[in-house]
Order: C-alpha cells, then sequence, then structure tokens
C-alpha cells in the first residue's frame, strides 16, 4: 500500500458523506489520478460534471484523465510543436475532425465507454425518440376493476338503488326488452366526500364484469385553445374501444359546472363537448356506462342531468353503523389491537365518512406507537388510543350536511332532492 492509499481512503469516506462537496470530490480525483487509478477517478469526475457542468477544474482533471490536451494546444502529430498554440492552419484541421459525430474526435471513444458515468457533451439528433401517433398517443388507466357491492359495506340502500336502476336491468336483457327498459343515460352520485363514490363505482363495474376508466379534470383541461375539448373526445373513444366499460366522471362539477355561472368560454365549450359526448353525437355509447361523482350537484348544470345523460341520482351519505364496523375492521385487521369495543367506537363516530373512520385508525396507531416509542418496548393499540384519537379527530361531513340543509329547504326544485330531504328528517336536521 502506498502512502497515498490511507488518504484516498479517508477522502473517499468523506465524499461518500458530503457527495455535494464539488471541491472535495475534485481533490480526491486528483490524488487518483497521481496514484494511476484513472477509472476511479473518472467515476468521481463524472459525478462533479454532473452536478456543474461548467466547473473548469473538473473539466481539465477530466482532460488529463482521458489524455488529451488542454483546449488551445494541438498534439505531436497535428503539425504543431507539442503543447504550443494552434496555428491558424492546424486549428481548422483540429475543429473539422473534432466534431461530435466526426470518426476522428478524440473523446468519442471514451464517450461511448463511459455513457453510465460521464454525460454525452451533445444530443445527437438520432437518439431522440420518434414521435407516438394513433390511439398511443395518450396512456389511458382503463382497469379490470375486481371489487364487488359485495365488498362494500353496509350502505344497502345505496345498492338496492344501483340494483333497480343499472345492475337489474343489465343482468335481464329479455326482461329489459319485454318492459321497454333503456340503458341509455347514466347514474349520479353525489354526497359528503370521503363516503366512498369512486369505489362504489369500482364496484359496479366488477359487478357487470366491465372495464374500468376514470376521467377526472386533470385528464381534459388544456392551456392550448381546442386541446380540451379534444381530450375529454379522446377519453370518451377509448371507454366506446374498450366496451363494454363503465366510464366514472369524478367531480363531474368542475367539468360540467352551471353554465349560467360561467365566465371562462373555454370552459363553456368544455361542458358543451361533454353534452355531446354523453348523447353520443360524437360516436356510438353501446356498451359505455356513465357514472359520475360529485360532492355538489347543485352545481351541476341542469342540462345534464336531463333524460338521457345524468338522468338518475344516488344519495352515497356518511356510512351506518354496519358500514362503520366494517371500515374499523378493514383498517385494524393488520394492526396490533387488543381490547377494542369496536359497538363504542361505532356508536362514537356518527356523521364520520369512510376516509374519517381511516384517519381515525392511524392516529390511535401513531399514539401507540409513539408511546412504544418511549417505553422501549412494543405494546398493542388499545381503546384507550381510540379514545383518545375521537378527541382529536371531527367528522369532515357536517361542515356538507349544513350546506345541503340550505339546499334541501330552499332548492329542492322538482324534488330532485327528495331522498335528502328524507335523511335529514330522520336526523332531524331539517
Amino acid at each position: 500500500m502506498t502512502s497515498a492509499d490511507p488518504l484516498i481512503a479517508s477522502l473517499t469516506a468523506a465524499v461518500d458523506a458530503r457527495p455535494d462537496d464539488l471541491p472535495l470530490r475534485l481533490h480526491l480525483a486528483g490524488l487518483l489520478l497521481d496514484a494511476g487509478r484513472t477509472g476511479e477517478a473518472i467515476a468521481h469526475l463524472g459525478q462533479a460534471l454532473t452536478r456543474d457542468p461548467g466547473n473548469t477544474g473538473a473539466q481539465a482533471l477530466m482532460q488529463r484523465a482521458l489524455g488529451t490536451p488542454p483546449a488551445g494546444t494541438v498534439p505531436p502529430d497535428a503539425g504543431g510543436t507539442p503543447g504550443g498554440t494552434v496555428t491558424p492552419g492546424a486549428g481548422d484541421a483540429l475543429a473539422s475532425s473534432g466534431s461530435p459525430d466526426s470518426p476522428g474526435d478524440p473523446l468519442a471513444a471514451y464517450e461511448r465507454e463511459l455513457a453510465d458515468v460521464v454525460p454525452p457533451r451533445f444530443v445527437r439528433s438520432g437518439d431522440e425518440p420518434e414521435p407516438v401517433t394513433g390511439h398511443a398517443d395518450r396512456a389511458y388507466d382503463v382497469e379490470a376493476s375486481t371489487v364487488r357491492l359485495a365488498d362494500v359495506g353496509g350502505m344497502e340502500a345505496v345498492k338496492e338503488r344501483l340494483e333497480l336502476a343499472f345492475l337489474g336491468p343489465l343482468r335481464n336483457p329479455e326482461l329489459r326488452r319485454m318492459y321497454g327498459k333503456s340503458l341509455r343515460g347514466g347514474l349520479m352520485l353525489y354526497g359528503p366526500p370521503g363516503c366512498g363514490k369512486t369505489f362504489l363505482a369500482r364496484a359496479v363495474a366488477g359487478e357487470m364484469g366491465a372495464k374500468f376508466l376514470s376521467l377526472s379534470i386533470v385528464d381534459v383541461l388544456d392551456m392550448w385553445m381546442g386541446n380540451s375539448e379534444r381530450n375529454l373526445h379522446e377519453l370518451f373513444q377509448a371507454a366506446r374501444r374498450n366496451a363494454p366499460c363503465v366510464l366514472f366522471l369524478d367531480e363531474v362539477d368542475a367539468l360540467g359546472h352551471k353554465r349560467s355561472k360561467v365566465t371562462s368560454s373555454s370552459m363553456r365549450t368544455v361542458g358543451n363537448q361533454l353534452l355531446a359526448e354523453l348523447d353520443g353525437m360524437e360516436g356510438s355509447n353501446e356498451g359505455v356506462f356513465v357514472l359520475a361523482a360529485t360532492n355538489t350537484p347543485w352545481d351541476v348544470d341542469a342540462a345534464l342531468r336531463r333524460p338521457g345523460r345524468l338522468d338518475r341520482m344516488v344519495l352515497v351519505l356518511p356510512p351506518d353503523p354496519e358500514a362503520r364496523r366494517a371500515i374499523l375492521e378493514y383498517h385494524l385487521r393488520d394492526r396490533p389491537i387488543a381490547g377494542i369495543d369496536l359497538r363504542k367506537v361505532v356508536a362514537a363516530t356518527e356523521d364520520f365518512s369512510g376516509a374519517d373512520l381511516a384517519h381515525l385508525c392511524e392516529t390511535a396507531a401513531e399514539f401507540a406507537m409513539a408511546d412504544s416509542v418511549r417505553r422501549g418496548e412494543v405494546r398493542m393499540i388499545g381503546q384507550g388510543d381510540l379514545d383518545r384519537a375521537l378527541k382529536e379527530v371531527r367528522p369532515s361531513t357536517r361542515p356538507w350536511l349544513a350546506t345541503a340543509r340550505n339546499v334541501a329547504m330552499f332548492a329542492n326544485e322538482g324534488g330532485v332532492y327528495d331522498d335528502l330531504v328524507a335523511y335529514l328528517k330522520r336526523r332531524r336536521l331539517l
């Protein structure tokens, strides 16, 4: 072992601990070059140039490592004195032989050999990917849903409504034809946030054995004029190509907001495009079943709720006691628990959404874990942790219920929200 090796080992450890310290890395690279360990030096210099491509010290050391002369000098076989100044003629020859695509480029071989370490000096046109055309231009998350309605805890009224409006006619085509029952149109799920509307939509797709495609506002909106309408059309086309398919319009109020309140002309045209797609004017919707979800159905344009569009509405309420018990069991089943009184927790979580219940279990687990860290020994999640979590976690549905109460009292034209009125009366909130 040479005298420089212990110093190199120490500097290597220091660079590993402080990888962004470029002066330290360059000092190590210089020592490695002096010790004849060129490969290791090049690796460190590549890292330095990746972080600071214009670092002249790193560039000079890299030239030394690769055996190339500094800029402004000519090699012995270039027609000049070694290390001397470039003459005009020699300079012209060097420039022509040093182009990145030239076989005479002295760095080309090293570039190929060290491509994983040193970034290339130039991006050549041949390295650029070919543009993708056709249906492969966009990536669509078309899924095969494995969720069933049996996986949804409680919510019997919602399941019954879905069965009557959607699933029953679909399963019985002969009866559907006999009674003249049409599958045209879609279904709008509405209710407080975090109550499982998306999960229900996946369960419907699973019951039907259909593909599932979720559409949200981020999939549609684009800053360039006309692109948003094209994106919306392409998403509907993807659903048509994958029929039978459940097309789920999440937060449909964002795309189909009341046009009387929309001030942006671009958003107005997006709303018109959505109406045209639902009507099947841009293509046949045979085998495409449209489900939509919103927290604020009163903000959805009335044209979207006309027959043949999203003409059926289902209220998805905060989980009932049976559903709350199922959700709590699901979120506690893989955690170490002992002495949990689920009946007490279920009774204390009225108005909690499914997301609130998940947060409650997470908070109780945090308390138990923090206590285990303090004690230095693992303990189970107990009833005390859930009681403490109940003091911190509040139901997120109550602001929505307050707004819904005003809608039910003053904006229930045509009985659109009769099911909401009935629920609020049962809860004595109206």
